[in-house]
């Protein structure tokens, strides 16, 4: 074997390991991160209520429990008319708070528009951004914007554009709606490819949405 074709198989190997251990550790961490920070949830509790404190030793990961027990409790209470009440009052206190309240109803805003059942965050696009010519993938957030229409005579869709490899730190744009390509991928599959900086793709038969076939 020459010693081209002997540094190419160990090239080779060492990135077959790479993409075999590297998914897997960044799993890890992904996972471990995670539960320290739902850990740290229970130090909100008075020490003579913390897990430790009832059993005598540290449970790693109680704080996932926790934090799943506080979010359906809070989910079951809002849920009722008292609960529904007693939110309306909250978001009428923190909409008096200048800096706060674009703080909360921007994150609000979203999470009920990623949530939600609605056709919002549901369409995967692409436009041509920054130019004519180079397209970029969006996720369309809302179709036919009443006052854009009126104003402009043209029907506007309002395309949230992602940023790599952080998804949430986007911006949105508003591009005519004749203009949008959307495509067959689901979200899940363009999250994934914006998250890995377009190394992982998705395959058309894996991407498609149901009722949309692949060509």
């Amino acid at each position: 074997m020459s010693e081209t074709k002997r540094t190419w198989s160990l090239r080779r190997y060492l990135v077959a390991g790479v993409l075999v251990w590297l998914p897997i550790l960044a799993t890890l961490w992904v996972i471990t991160f995670i539960v320290d920070l739902m850990d740290s949830l229970v130090l909100w509790l008075p020490t003579a209520y913390r897990p430790e404190g009832l059993v005598g030793f540290r449970i790693p990961g109680i704080g996932i429990v926790v934090a799943l027990v506080v979010l359906l409790t809070t989910g079951l209470v809002v849920s009722n008319l008292i609960g529904k009440r007693l939110v309306q009052y909250w978001d009428g206190v923190i909409r008096r708070i200048p800096l706060v309240r674009s703080i909360h109803g921007g994150v609000k805003s979203f999470a009920e528009s990623v949530f939600s059942t609605s056709n919002s965050f549901r369409k995967v696009v692409m436009i041509q951004y920054p130019r004519a010519g180079v397209w970029s993938v969006g996720f369309i957030t809302a179709e036919d914007v009443a006052e854009i229409h009126e104003r402009t005579g043209i029907a506007h869709s309002c395309v949230y554009i992602p940023t790599t490899p952080n998804p949430t730190s986007g911006f949105i744009v508003m591009v005519p709606t004749a203009e949008v390509v959307e495509l067959q991928m689901t979200v899940d599959a363009a999250m994934k490819m914006v998250i890995t900086c377009g190394v992982v793709m998705p395959s058309p038969a894996l991407a498609s949405r149901p009722g949309h076939p692949p060509p």
